[in-house]
Parts: C-alpha cells; structure tokens; sequence
C-alpha cells in the first residue's frame, strides 16, 4: 500500500525495456529490496545493488517506483497494513470481552501478530519483523510520516488501553512506558545480538522469535507495571 505521495510520483516511461512490462517484476525488486534494506539498512543499500540482485535494470525500479524513498515506503507500507489490522483485531477481541484487561494481555495482543508474521513467509516472515523493527528504530523521516497519516490509530488505541489497564498512572508515565514498551519490543525483534559485540555466547538467541518471546513478555509487563 503506497501513500498519496508516493502515488502522485510521475512513472517514469520505460523504452525498450520488457522487465518493466513483466507482471511479477515489481514484486521481485520489492523482495529483493526488503531482503537487502534488512541486511544493510537502508543507507547502505544502493539501487545498483537492488536492480543486480533482482535482474532488472535502473529505468525498472524508477518505472514502478519512481525512487529509492519511494521504493522502501512500498517495502514496508505493503506488510505494515495487514500487521496492524491483525494487532487491533487482537486489541477489539480484548475490549469486546467486557473483561478488565491487564497490561499483560495487552503486550501479548501486539506480540502474537509478530510471532504469527515471523512464522508466514507469505507476509514477509521473519525477514519483515526484523526489518519493521529496525525501520521503527532508526526512524526514516518519510516513512514515519506515511505512517502517521495512516496508522496513528495505532497509537491512540493503545494509549487508550495502557491507560485503562493501569489507572494507577498519569498519561506522562504512560506515555513514558509506552515508549519504553515498544521500544524493548522492536528492538528484541530487530535480531541483533548485542551481548554479541562484547563477548560470545550461545546463551540469547535474538533471532529465535519464539525464545524471544519467552523471555520478553514478562520482562515489558514488569516494567509498564512497576510502581514510580
């Protein structure tokens, strides 16, 4: 799903050029894109190293996507969509309940989509859950406004919540460990070790979505809950 501004790029007319005619072509640099974004960042990935990987030629990409910011917004905005729908469908299963929620139920209802589209290739896999969360802490100026014009509801549904789930707390503290939250979470889904860098060990696994899990779940719920 491409944002309005993305749709207003001027496709540029490609002559002589059957890749930019061929069906599963924009598919292909997209996935090729998101395999190298993920690998390299999107700083350090060059549409040379794109069109070389994917088969195609420069006048391709800039036909089906007009520019390199154009390319990694489609990246990421076609896998974004059904990820948060997922995330709020969880988040509606909760309220509709009539129960009161805790800030536990509330953490899983975002971690149980990111298992779930770690494990679906079909969805991006754990390739997309990785690149979504390093994408989400490095913070790309372009694409955090595409996403705020579309998924700010996001947000507000999950404040909303946190909020009831945790009366004790003004909405500053909840903001604060909102963003704590999520950014432990992202960041564990990132697959960077970083005990790694310092010393080896086989001991934390980061790229085990499931192990993750296991270990990050009770950890964001002790810290959303810990008294001030």
């Amino acid at each position: 799903m491409m944002s309005k501004a993305t749709q207003l790029l001027t496709p540029i007319k490609v002559q002589d050029s059957m890749e930019a005619n061929k069906p599963d072509t924009a598919t292909r640099i997209l996935d090729v894109a998101e395999r190298l974004f993920v690998e390299h960042g999107f700083e350090a990935t060059s549409l040379r190293m794109i069109t070389q990987q994917a088969e195609v030629n420069l006048a391709a990409v800039n036909y089906h996507f007009g520019s390199k910011d154009a390319l990694f917004e489609s990246v990421f905005m076609r896998r974004i969509g059904p990820f948060v729908a997922a995330c709020l469908a969880e988040l509606d299963t909760l309220e509709q309940s009539g129960q009161t929620l805790t800030a536990e139920q509330l953490v899983v209802s975002f971690i149980r989509p990111c298992l779930a589209l770690s494990k679906d290739p079909a969805r991006g896999g754990a390739l997309f859950v990785r690149l979504m969360s390093r994408t989400l802490v490095e913070n790309h100026r372009l694409l955090r406004e595409a996403l705020n014009q579309q998924y700010s509801i996001f947000v507000q549904r999950y404040t909303s919540a946190f909020q009831r789930a945790l009366p004790q707390f003004g909405a500053e503290d909840i903001a604060w460990r909102m963003h704590f939250a999520f950014s432990v979470m992202f960041n564990a889904f990132a697959g960077n070790d970083v005990l790694k860098i310092f010393v080896r060990s086989q001991v934390v696994t980061a790229r085990d979505p499931d192990m993750i899990v296991k270990h990050l779940v009770p950890f964001v719920v002790a810290g959303l809950t810990a008294p001030i």
